[in-house]
């Protein structure tokens, strides 16, 4: 069987200090419920600098500048350790500042909404001039600018302001007077979910060498809802997303299911690209405002800097088999089912061991497992433990619990077949997909055979449910093309073709 493969990935982070004080929910429950919190006035003197969050270990670990692995050979706390090598950009996409991407909501804003001041218009252009990505027709979108005056004007007319420490930079309007769903506030983080959206997918063609114009097909899986009063969640991200990157022949939709969203986004991808339905699909997600600064409290009493100040946003390319790529074993796909049941030991049997027992393998089999990958810097001071290390340990105690593994091997289990956390707590960021792009690398490089990503989401956050939800796959080395059933092999057909070439020139012959 000709699986779909894993073409290419591409990471981005923002760094977004000021729209953590302006978009992150806990500031403005904060806010709302003592405007005079001592929590709120000493929170900007814990931000860090765009230098320190780009040098942070596990932020240049997600744009691929390092492994993940290689994140245990530095000392923690990783925040304050700085890597002297570091760059905003990496080999899998980059680490923006925040008044760049400022600039980019303004870009993607095709209804207007947004208004930059004057002065920073200016100086936001110079700087993007010099950007890869962008080029002049992107700039030209920036508009005129504004006053300061009339972006006041906006504020007072209940826009979502657009700052730089107390500086005033940008508004964003509400799209509807009325509406709850268009109010400025979504509106904002709505629009920064597609700008983060726009920003990875195109490094995802630039770093790729890969032509938007080949795309049949976006899945959008972040968290956000994009809709109206009458159609909250109606979407479309992904073709909102696709006009901004040039995808001409793609159409799409959006998928949801927390946490886990990705990973099914990913399942639908491959088995769209196996049915043939499509040969190209990316699946891409932007980041959450609403999540900055969400353990924020936690970390400001135990003297640490913010360490969620950042927009996470992925995108991936999935594709019909190329006999090179690792391919996405489509028949290994462990799924969280209804009457599964809901104790992480029930989760994790029915997303691991039970797709790999179908697969006649065994937890040894594989080289490496990425579960949900939070960095243990921001979970840890919050109270919510070491997440990877928690999934590590469980994935160990059912190898040992099915005679996969010895009880002697469940010490260092974590350290060979797992990985430090790393992502940031985006929600449906950390759920495996952020090490698809450095576990393609291995299999290409050779250093190892396979691994299983597992995403996992908590439904009962809707509180429609107290179901939890879980899907996973394993993505192994390409052992080539092979001949479909009923398919004569290539030098078979070039056989046959050869001899009624011959047959029909006797006839003319005669």
């Amino acid at each position: 069987m000709n699986f779909p493969v894993l073409k290419a990935a591409a990471y981005a982070l923002v760094h977004a200090p000021n729209i953590l004080l302006t978009h992150g929910t806990t500031q403005l429950l904060e806010g709302a419920k003592n405007e005079q919190s001592q929590y709120l006035k000493e929170l900007p003197s814990a931000l860090r600098s765009f230098d320190q969050a780009a040098a942070y270990p596990p932020n240049q670990a997600y744009i691929g500048a390092i492994k993940p692995k290689d994140l245990e050979q530095i000392a923690q706390p990783w925040y304050e350790q700085k890597l002297e090598s570091a760059s905003r950009f990496g080999p899998y996409g980059e680490i923006m500042p925040e008044d760049e991407f400022y600039a980019l909501m303004k870009i993607v804003d095709v209804f207007d909404l947004i208004k930059l001041e004057k002065g920073f218009r200016a100086e936001i252009q110079a700087k993007l001039e010099k950007h890869p990505l962008f080029d002049q027709d992107d700039l030209a979108l920036l508009g005129p600018g504004a006053d300061l005056e009339d972006l006041q004007k906006m504020l007072k007319a209940d826009a979502s302001p657009m700052k730089i420490g107390s500086d005033l930079i940008g508004a964003v309007a509400p799209a509807h007077d009325l509406d709850q769903a268009l109010s400025a506030s979504i509106m904002f983080e709505n629009l920064a979910a597609k700008a983060s959206a726009v920003l990875v997918l195109r490094h995802l063609f630039r770093e790729n060498g890969i032509d938007p114009l080949d795309v049949d097909y976006i899945i959008e899986c972040s968290e956000e809802a994009a809709g109206d009063m009458n159609q909250r969640g109606g979407g479309n991200f992904a073709k909102a997303i696709g006009e901004m990157c040039g995808l001409k022949n793609a159409t799409g939709s959006d998928l949801r299911s927390f946490c886990s969203g990705p990973v099914h986004a990913l399942v639908s991808a491959a088995a769209l690209v196996q049915a043939g339905v499509f040969k190209n699909v990316v699946v891409v997600a932007g980041g959450a405002t609403a999540k900055l600064g969400m353990n924020g409290r936690e970390h400001l009493k135990k003297g640490m800097p913010i360490l969620e100040d950042l927009l996470g946003a992925f995108a991936v390319l999935i594709s019909s088999n190329d006999g090179i790529n690792p391919q996405i074993r489509t028949d290994t796909v462990g799924r969280h089912t209804i009457g599964s049941g809901s104790s992480p030991q029930a989760v994790l049997t029915a997303v691991v061991t039970d797709p790999l027992e179908r697969a006649g393998l065994s937890i040894r089999d594989v080289d490496l497992f990425a579960p949900e990958l939070q960095n243990p810097e921001i979970t840890v001071p919050a109270g919510a433990g070491n997440v990877a290390e928690a999934n590590f340990k469980m994935i160990a105690a059912l190898g040992v619990k099915r005679g996969d593994l010895e009880r002697s091997e469940l010490a260092d289990f974590a350290s060979r077949h797992g990985m430090p956390g790393y992502a940031p707590t985006q929600g449906h960021i950390p759920s495996g997909v952020p090490f698809l792009g450095a576990g393609r690398d291995l299999i290409l490089e050779g250093e190892i055979k396979n691994f299983m990503i597992i995403g996992k989401g908590s439904l009962f956050l809707a509180r429609l449910t107290n179901l939890f939800d879980g899907i996973s796959f394993l993505v192994e080395k390409n052992p080539g093309l092979k001949a479909s059933a009923g398919t004569a092999p290539k030098d078979e057909v070039r056989r046959i073709i050869a001899e009624a070439m011959q047959d029909l020139a006797a006839i003319l012959d005669q």
